[in-house]
Formats: C-alpha cells, structure tokens, sequence
C-alpha cells in the first residue's frame, strides 16, 4: 500500500496513473512503426534500441503525466463526465505538446522528430480517451470493494461514512453501523443506517462476509465486545480505531471526541536532527532560487502596487512562529492602506478591503512571495502550517483543543492544510485546517513536503481557495 506522508493511496489512483503511462508509451511504439512503415519492422526495432530512444519515452511520459496531474485528471471529483473528461484530456495533451516543443527547442538531441510526434498524438489521445471514457463507465471499479462494518454511531463513525460514499476510488463498502446498546435499529444514519447491535458484532461480521471493523463508540467504558473482537482480530479480520482509519484515508487527523492520550501513543511525530537538517538546507537553497528568479515578477509588481495605491509596497504584520514565538511575516500589500482600522479581521470572499491588484496577487499567491525573505531568516519554512496573527492565536487557544501544537514546527509559506482545504475564515473552518496541519507535523518528511509543492503549483495556477 502506498502512502504519501502517512495517508493511503488509493489502488485505483495508482492503476490509472500506470495505465496511462503505459497507453502513452504505446501510443509512441505505434507511431514509430508507422513512421518506418509496418513492413519495415527492423528499422524501428533498430532506432527503437539505439541511442537514448528510451529516454526520450520516458521523458515524454513524464511530461504527459505531470499536465494530466496539473489538470485534475487525478481528481476523481472533477472528473464524472464525458464532457469534463474530453475537455480537460485536450488541454493536458495540448499543454503537454507546448511543453515538449519549449524542451525541443532549448535541448534538440532529445526530440523524437517531427514525423513520429505528429502520428504519436492522435494515437495518444485516442487510446487515453477511450480508457477513461471506460474507466467511467465501469464506475471507476477495481475488482471487489472492501467490506465495512462501523463500531457504534460516534461522529467520527459517520463522518467517515459520508467521506467512504463520496470517494468511490477508496473501494470501500459500509454495510451499516451497529448501535452501541441495539435499541435503534432499523435507523438510517448515512445510508446504510444501523443494522445491529455491537454485542453482535461477531455474528453480523460472519453473515455480511465483513473485512473491516471500524471502532467509534460514543462510550467504550463497558460497551465494547472486547472478547469478540478479539476473536474477529485473530481471524484475520481488520479491526481499527475510527480516528486512525479516518487519518489515514482523508490525510487528517479528526478533532471530534479525539483524547490526548490518542496523540502521546500514536505513532510519528517524530523530528530527527538528520531530517530537520535536510529540511532547512533545502529551505534556504529553495529561496534563494525563488528570490533570484522572481526578481523581474517582484519589480512589476511593486509598479503596479504603486501605480494603483500608492505605498508601502510591502506589508508587515506580526504573527506566530515555531514555539510561540512572534516575527514580522513580509507580504506584498493586497489591501487599501489602514484597512483594519477597526481592529484584526479574517479576509472573506469578496473582501472590499481588497485592491483590483490584491485581487489579482491573491488569487495566484503571488502576494505570498516575499515571504522567502522570512524564510531566509529562519523565522519560515517553505512547508509547515500557516502563522497565524498573536490576536487570532490567544482566541484559538481558547476554543479549538490542541490547537497550540502547530507552533511545535516552523510556519511555512504554503502547507498540506492549505492545498487540502479552503481559506479559513471562522473557528469552524480553523479547527478544520489544523486538523489537516497535525497530520502533516505528525507525518513531516521530504516526501509530504514535496507533495504539498506539487499541489501548491496547481493551486497557484489554477488561482482556487484565494481570498
């Protein structure tokens, strides 16, 4: 099972990713042979062999895979239809045919030629086409769905019910609940609704040929069928924490009914020198790089800051960083001058205090550039969650359990709350977000930060969650 970080990779993900990669190389064996003619099959075998042929595959399969990534073709939520699918399949091949044409055209020696692009997109486009277009019609199936039964009628329990019904790519199955004293029976609470008892467990697991048992008990003090679930567990059949399971297929870790004792025994949360050290040394090369690149981006828009509102081109304000600690986080300024007059407030949709400008800079986070600067300091990371302002912090603390560990790493100009969930803009939507940022202290590593690049790239193209 793959994991990014410590959340499950969903098998079907992973099908699709390798089954398009493998009808993209096909697509190019094809227009080879045909570029040779079929006859001629020692000529492409030979061309095929020698030189770096391989390579250049490989290189175009990865292209091809990253604009398929950068359009959502991976995002089973946006991908339900025909028309979506043919839509955004047309502007990740034409994007990607852009691309290979810039690299071409920088680094000649690893093009195909001219011949064999030209017959080798159609065929690709065809062969991905017609396997998505299937891939949907078959539901997005992949073999026979995991079968679940949940624990007891907690919140958590049907949380992650609701979440199982809305990702059918996670090939999971819930049967039904079974209630904590057998007295509501027959209920629906998600659908499927309640279909037993908990002291039946054992039985109903036998009948409903189940695989998994989700724990979520509102009370386990003399509720739980210790000794069934016992014998369920030496039978080979998977029993599990709610908290656990639902950390590991939505890549949070839910607040709900959530005991410290919970976080002190769970695994990860660990920071190894080695790893913090391999963290701020890539901090500080990826910055310097950031700040040498967007130098000419910087200089526009500080012209255009200017031009529409006058100065400061830069905005300070104070916010909290790794163990509590206050800094002075630098962005360039979205807002009208002397916009919180009245004191701190959360930016909403459609925020008046914003100017035509700061409307644009934030929906591409390109006012969230100079924090780089920070970054340098020591006072960010380019990874970690987002500082939130001394004000907002002292009224978290108060409302949101647990809501202080964030500050056990260093903020970070973007982060897994921020690619995973919207702008928070309430203690609701807050306490959803640090749910998202325990789960990334908890599973720090290269890897995760990596893949909140990645996602953040996508973000800031496609300009979604600005405020």
């Amino acid at each position: 099972m793959l994991k990014i970080g410590g959340q499950r990779v969903p098998t079907s993900l992973l099908l699709l990713v390798a089954a398009d990669s493998v009808l993209i190389a096909l697509g190019l064996l094809v227009a080879t042979f045909a570029r040779f003619s079929f006859g001629n099959y020692g000529s492409a075998i030979y061309y095929l062999v020698s030189g770096p042929t391989a390579l250049r595959f490989l290189f175009v399969i990865v292209i091809c895979e990253i604009s398929l990534y950068f359009n959502d073709l991976y995002d089973f939520r946006l991908t339900t239809s025909r028309s979506e699918i043919l839509v955004r399949l047309f502007q990740s091949f034409g994007i990607a045919c852009l691309a290979l044409a810039v690299f071409y055209f920088i680094v000649p020696d690893i093009e195909f030629g001219r011949g064999i692009a030209v017959l080798a997109a159609p065929v690709i486009v065809g062969l991905t086409l017609g396997w998505r277009l299937i891939w949907l019609q078959s539901g997005q199936a992949l073999g026979n769905k995991e079968r679940m039964v949940i624990l007891g009628t907690g919140p958590t329990g049907i949380s992650l019910a609701r979440d199982i019904l809305s990702r059918p790519e996670l090939q999971f199955k819930v049967v039904g609940f079974l209630d904590e004293k057998g007295e509501n029976i027959g209920k629906s609470l998600v659908n499927p609704g309640i279909i037993g008892a908990a002291s039946d467990v054992e039985a109903i697991v036998q009948q409903e040929k189940i695989n998994h048992v989700v724990i979520s008990l509102l009370e386990r003090r003399g509720r739980m069928p210790v000794r069934q679930l016992l014998q369920l567990k030496f039978a080979g059949v998977r029993v599990e924490d709610a908290h656990s399971f639902f950390e590991r297929i939505t890549g949070r870790i839910i607040l709900e009914r959530l005991s410290p004792s919970w976080l002190i025994l769970s695994e990860g949360f660990s920071k190894s020198a080695l790893l913090l050290w391999v963290k701020r040394s890539l901090d500080i090369v990826v910055s310097l790089i950031a700040l040498i690149l967007c130098l000419p981006l910087f200089a526009v828009v500080a012209v255009a800051i200017l031009f529409e509102s006058g100065s400061p081109i830069l905005f300070r304000q104070d916010r909290t960083g790794l163990k509590g600690h206050p800094f002075e986080m630098l962005k360039f300024r979205s807002m009208y001058t002397n916009a919180e007059k009245e004191g701190p407030q959360w930016a909403v949709s459609d925020d008046f205090r914003i100017t035509r400008v700061g409307k644009f800079i934030r929906k591409y986070r390109i006012d969230e550039l100079p924090q780089v600067i920070n970054v340098l300091r020591g006072e960010m990371s380019i990874v970690g969650p987002r500082p939130e302002r001394p004000h907002f912090v002292s009224m978290l603390e108060e409302q949101i359990p647990f809501y202080g560990l964030r500050h056990s790493v260093r903020p970070g100009i973007t982060g897994w709350a921020q690619v995973r969930y919207q702008y928070g803009a309430s203690v609701e939507e807050t306490m959803t977000k640090l749910e998202y940022d325990l789960f990334y202290i908890k599973h720090l590593s290269i890897m995760l930060d990596l893949a909140v690049l990645f996602e953040t790239a996508k973000v800031m193209i496609s300009g979604r969650g600005a405020k």
